[in-house]
């Protein structure tokens, strides 16, 4: 019996299942794959713009740090860490079954982000300067 491979492909985006979960109470929430990918790409955005959001304040953090070791923050990106794994617990869905592994998944996607934007905010503390302390004896 010749055992020749088939090229693999993407999948069609249009075609049927070809796999169904054992879970009988298992609701599919797209037709196709087409439609799943839509509705990815629709989340995407949102969290893309998001991201974006929360890049600004990370950039206006910077004023608010005295050298780069405040700007890492080490006990803040725990407290971060921790905070969006219970986040992730809390929104993990109740329908189909939930999501195992949603609580990993957004530590290690949180871990890289915040690695990126640390280095993002270590160049805008660069192109911070000191600010005058207020003079203490000028009544305000």
């Amino acid at each position: 019996m010749s055992t020749q491979h088939q090229p693999q492909r993407e999948p069609d985006p249009h075609g049927a299942a070809v796999r169904r979960f054992r879970d009988p109470a298992y609701q599919p929430m797209a037709a196709d794959l087409a439609g799943v990918r839509r509705e990815i790409d629709r989340i995407d955005e949102a969290i893309v713009r998001l991201l974006a959001e929360r890049a600004m304040y990370v950039k206006d953090a910077a004023r608010f740090k005295r050298d780069a070791f405040q700007v890492s923050a080490p006990a803040r990106q725990e407290q971060v860490f921790a905070r969006v794994r219970e986040l992730a617990q809390r929104h993990n869905p109740a329908f189909n079954g939930g999501f195992d592994g949603l609580a990993q998944v957004v530590d290690a996607a949180y871990r890289a982000l915040v690695a990126g934007y640390i280095a993002c905010e270590q160049n805008y503390f660069g192109a911070t300067e000191p600010v005058a302390p207020p003079d203490k004896d000028i009544p305000q």
